[in-house]
């Protein structure tokens, strides 16, 4: 995935010496949460010892769950709150960033066992021409190259004119019309089909395109369709649903000096179908386990086709069916995962399941690493090192 432009952490270092106005704050202070004791597991230690090193080398708070053949353990480590001294806990809420976008696709594909959505079908059927006018390829694009990322439909999170008004008011919630203004009149990145390149504006595209074939909200539909059914009780699409008090704030290292500045409540277009799951790492096994381990949550016909790979990247080392996306593919390769990733400007997210060891991964970081900083080299040395210990015998 794309990161965001060094010009725009420079903008945002100096509008956050600025007031962000009256609006009150979505996510308040951190309440703590209460978790039981895993049962025993032989990786505990390692894995324990694997999120306290990564919490002294800077990262703010870690929540892990793993489970494996030898049972599930989580755990977490570090502050979900450092102003409060609210420690993270693996209850705690968090925001999954676009880890989001998966359960946006199990949703599409959910409507195409329904027989009310097409894969195949052009984005035209769905969305009116008044929402495609200007907008490189969208008139092309079919619903398939948006969630697997061929449309070459350019990314609205890449525009530095869309986070000047994110800073100017950072509250916002944003509608799919205010989000598509930042994208009009730009050249297309390349021919529908021809290429990959990851675009949030896919997901948005396809959020209206679901309201655009059933007559009702994405949200709504999400809501009773994939997160009731799995009795997902701590998972909120905000900024449709309300979030609860024992959310964990987001951080970044703004100016490279080891200092974390809160930046939790500047909302970059939650809800829109890119973005706006908060969640735990409960809650996310659950999910992806009836996705692609237990595989109940959709028919087996209808879980191939989200499967299949169709586009490559190999630059980025990942490959994408429909909103799913297989990673790790630096790994030996019968270590490689499928989910997705998730980066915001103040959260991170992995969710993967890897099939070969039928091993479930999933965790939340409350620091943002969709833009550079020295802290997100620290990330990534993590994700290598939490996976290392996975494999290990």
């Amino acid at each position: 995935m794309k990161t965001i432009q060094a010009s725009f952490i420079l903008l945002l270092s100096f509008v956050l010496l600025l007031p962000l106005g009256c609006k009150q704050d979505e996510i308040q202070p951190t309440q703590s949460c209460s978790t039981s004791s895993p049962a025993p597991h032989p990786k505990a230690a390692s894995y324990q010892k694997v999120l306290n090193d990564y919490v002294r080398k800077g990262l703010p708070g870690i929540s892990l769950l793993i489970r494996d053949e030898e049972g599930t353990w989580y755990g977490a480590a570090g502050m979900a709150d450092i102003d409060k001294g609210i420690a993270m806990q693996p209850c705690q809420v968090s925001k999954v960033a676009s880890v989001t976008k998966i359960f946006i696709g199990a949703l599409i594909m959910k409507l195409v066992e329904e027989g009310k959505m097409e894969l195949d079908a052009p984005l035209s059927k769905y969305v009116a021409a008044k929402h495609l006018d200007n907008v490189a390829n969208a008139k092309e694009v079919t619903l398939r190259q948006l969630l697997n990322h061929t449309s070459g439909i350019p990314d609205v999170i890449e525009q530095n004119s869309f986070y000047l008004a994110v800073l100017n008011n950072p509250g916002r919630f944003w509608t799919p019309e205010d989000l598509l203004k930042y994208v009009k009149g730009l050249d297309p990145v390349f021919e529908p089909g021809t290429q990959l390149e990851y675009s949030n504006t896919n997901l948005l595209y396809a959020a209206m395109a679901i309201e655009g074939a059933t007559g009702q909200d994405h949200a709504k539909l999400l809501r009773e369709k994939i997160l009731d059914p799995l009795d997902l009780e701590d998972t909120y699409y905000h900024w449709h649903e309300g979030l609860p008090n024992f959310v964990a704030q987001g951080y970044f290292d703004l100016y490279n000096n080891n200092t974390l500045v809160n930046i939790a409540n500047l909302n970059t277009g939650s809800g829109n179908g890119y973005g706006g799951i908060y969640s735990t790492v409960f809650d996310l096994q659950r999910f992806i386990e009836a996705l692609l381990r237990d595989k109940t949550l959709l028919q087996a016909k209808t879980l191939q086709e989200m499967t299949r790979m169709s586009a490559e990247d190999l630059l980025e080392l990942e490959a994408y069916g429909v909103t799913i996306r297989k990673d790790f593919l630096d790994r030996p390769v019968n270590q490689y995962a499928l989910g997705h990733r998730g980066r915001d400007l103040g959260y991170t997210a992995d969710l993967f399941y890897f099939p070969n060891q039928d091993i479930t991964m999933a965790y939340l970081i409350n620091y943002g690493t969709d833009a550079e900083s020295d802290l997100k080299a620290v990330f990534l040395d993590f994700r290598k090192a939490i996976v290392d210990e996975m494999m290990k015998e």
